[in-house]
């Protein structure tokens, strides 16, 4: 593998364990009604439901932050959950805007910014990425969100625009992941791909493609090694 300049990570589940902040978010909202449910098992459900929403989409006239909202709605009317409030669903919502990053993230990016240009590469939107990464001290180089380019990942021209902003060929970016779509789509438009292992970001479920492609350029356990793969 030739060295990259730049490492563009996805964002979500790869940064971020959305399972643990949305299923408490929900679980104390069921706690103070005096509902029981399982809540992780929603929760899943919600994500997955979410990523086929926005995956792939062009131009859409919504972002990640008004598809988590319509689906939390949709959601509680399936489970035939009608006590939560106007109030609790606000936050629950909110909720995806205050997100735990994975502890071995933030000292592994101190490390490889040194030596990298690290942008934060998602569909999330961006006043998502801010919060989130205010949240955890992430200091990005820049954040590429997909709404800005106004086409999704995993669409190959999300891949193609995001390395002209670069300015860099897609051949010196690597693109770091947690899922095999992902960096089986940036791989297929001249990427350098780097799986990372994230066995909790689905909760007890287990991720739904745990196993790495074997034609990623670089497969490690967690960002600690990656840095160390990469020198830095």
């Amino acid at each position: 593998m030739t060295d990259p300049q730049v490492l563009a990570f996805d964002t979500g589940g790869t940064i971020l364990d959305w399972h643990s902040g949305i299923s408490t978010a929900l679980a104390e909202c069921g706690r103070r009604r005096g509902i029981e449910h399982d809540w992780p098992r929603l929760t899943n459900e919600y994500r997955r439901r979410a990523l086929r929403r926005m995956i792939n989409t062009v131009d859409p006239p919504f972002n990640i932050d008004d598809v988590h909202r319509e689906l939390l709605d949709e959601l509680l009317v399936e489970a035939g959950i009608t006590a939560f409030t106007g109030e609790d669903r606000a936050a629950i919502a909110a909720r995806w805007h205050q997100l735990d990053a994975w502890p071995d993230f933030v000292p592994a990016l101190e490390r490889l910014k040194v030596r990298y240009v690290c942008v934060s590469f998602t569909i999330l939107s961006l006043a998502l990425v801010i919060a989130v990464s205010r949240r955890n001290a992430i200091q990005w180089d820049a954040v590429i969100a997909c709404e800005m380019l106004r086409v999704y990942k995993t669409r190959p021209e999300a891949y193609r625009r995001a390395a002209q902003l670069l300015q860099t060929p897609t051949g010196d970016i690597l693109m770091v992941a947690c899922h095999n779509f992902d960096l089986d789509a940036a791989r297929s438009e001249g990427y350098l791909t780097a799986f990372v292992r994230r066995p909790d970001e689905w909760g007890a479920a287990g991720p739904p493609d745990p196993t790495p492609n074997p034609a990623c350029d670089i497969i490690v356990d967690g960002f600690a090694a990656l840095a160390d793969r990469l020198g830095a």
